[in-house]
């Protein structure tokens, strides 16, 4: 049974959302202290993380950094309709998706099933073959961890989805719908910054292996993963 930990300040949104991720078969704790989420996540031990934008001390960016210094647990973040950048800012923080308000509570189930799936679940990558190896470069797919040359850095759900797609398809061009469509259920709500700024993610993480240049804009396609490490390695 997967654990939902709901971190709103809206107690009668809270319970609502509680209640129905319940009837169909999450255990759920609701957030009752706002000024210690980070360690409620921490006694909780959640299996994914619904969090509200807008709270009272500190708003969910905050939260979501704090969480992220701890854990690569996969975040929803509650989103209003008014803030145009907060799609943005949900990703940059380390969110995995989002929702705006006001939503249909079956549109919520459906992005927590594909959120879980993807992290846990069918669209995960297959437990016989938890590696993935090119050149030295290695991805640990149960742990979300890449490694080159005795250096690893551990990435988010959506960081690590990427960097999977691109190295299992190196040297070839992945469109953006390819690369949209694996790790976000509705693509159609998914504009192009938001995925700019998870290969800028993804880059970074390479980059704090010694990598540099190896994902590759295809202008009009897609990306391109080269094998630049392999050539001095």
């Amino acid at each position: 049974m997967y654990r939902i930990y709901i971190v709103e300040d809206d107690a009668r949104m809270a319970g609502l959302v509680g209640r129905y991720l319940q009837k169909y078969g999450y255990a759920v704790q609701i957030a009752e202290e706002f000024d210690s989420i980070k360690e409620e996540f921490v006694q909780c031990r959640p299996d994914l993380v619904i969090l509200d934008i807008h709270l009272l001390s500190f708003d969910g960016f905050y939260w979501c950094r704090q969480i992220r210094s701890i854990s690569h647990v996969p975040i929803i973040f509650l989103t209003a309709r008014s803030g145009e950048m907060d799609q943005v800012f949900a990703i940059e923080n380390g969110g995995d998706d989002y929702i705006t308000k006001p939503f249909h509570l079956e549109v919520l189930l459906a992005k927590v099933k594909g959120v879980l799936r993807r992290t846990y679940g069918d669209y995960a990558s297959p437990t016989d073959y938890h590696i993935l190896e090119v050149d030295g470069l290695f991805l640990y797919r149960n742990k979300n961890t890449v490694e080159f040359n005795h250096r690893k850095t551990e990435c988010s759900p959506k960081e690590f989805r990427l960097l999977d797609i691109l190295l299992s398809k190196h040297g070839q061009v992945v469109t953006r719908n390819e690369l949209l469509e694996a790790i976000w259920d509705e693509i159609d709500f998914v504009d192009d910054n938001t995925l700019n700024v998870n290969i800028r993610r993804a880059r970074e993480k390479l980059k704090e292996l010694g990598i540099v240049d190896a994902i590759q804009t295809i202008r009009g396609q897609g990306y391109l993963l080269k094998n630049t490490w392999g050539q001095t390695s």
